[in-house]
């Protein structure tokens, strides 16, 4: 089954990196995940999806331990220059065999993980993160909202069928306030005890 991601016409690797290095360069504040992440205290964090390991590196030099997992080799190339000493995982999100033989007290999907997911594979990505948590941890995922495409009730049924309650959720990585106008989402659902 291919997924949006792979799909897409989106850069990899080192080209999909020089747009948040240009975004640092002009100012911009690259580290709102790992930021919000850290927010909630010490501890493991999956960094589900993890690209080119921006928020997992990010993660890491905060102090978290990390695992970074993502489905694309190119991505998964970079990140593995980047940061050697961390542990980089090829995988499927959708694949509830995806063993990472611990569990975290956060799974974090930024970048749009769930909208580049096969259509209809987002309760198994959800499943398998809430799968993936410690209990009383949190899934964190941030995404763009399309109209007709997944969003915020679909994403609460999925979670709340896995055992997940939505705890926050707002319209940016730094936290301000969510509208139903926003064409962003970030979704905080914790794992019950």
């Amino acid at each position: 089954m291919t997924d949006r991601w792979q799909g897409s016409d989106v850069p990899r690797g080192a080209a999909y990196d020089r747009r948040f290095e240009d975004l640092a360069a002009s100012g911009v504040d690259m580290h709102g995940e790992a930021a919000l992440v850290d927010s909630y205290g010490p501890g493991a964090a999956l960094d589900a999806g993890c690209g080119t390991g921006r928020v997992a590196i990010e993660l890491s030099r905060r102090g978290h331990p990390v695992v970074g997992v993502d489905v694309d080799p190119a991505m998964l190339e970079t990140a593995r220059a980047k940061a050697p000493d961390l542990p980089w995982v090829q995988g499927d999100l959708t694949d509830p065999g995806l063993d990472l033989g611990r569990a975290f007290v956060v799974v974090v999907m930024a970048g749009n993980v769930l909208i580049f997911v096969p259509t209809g594979a987002e309760g198994r990505v959800i499943a398998n993160a809430a799968r993936w948590l410690a209990p009383a941890g949190r899934l964190v995922a941030g995404y763009s909202l399309r109209p007709g495409g997944f969003g915020p009730a679909e994403h609460d049924a999925l979670a709340a069928r896995c055992g997940l309650a939505l705890e926050d959720r707002w319209s940016t990585w730094d936290r301000r306030p969510f509208g139903s106008d926003d064409d962003f989402a970030v979704s905080v659902h914790r794992k019950e005890d």
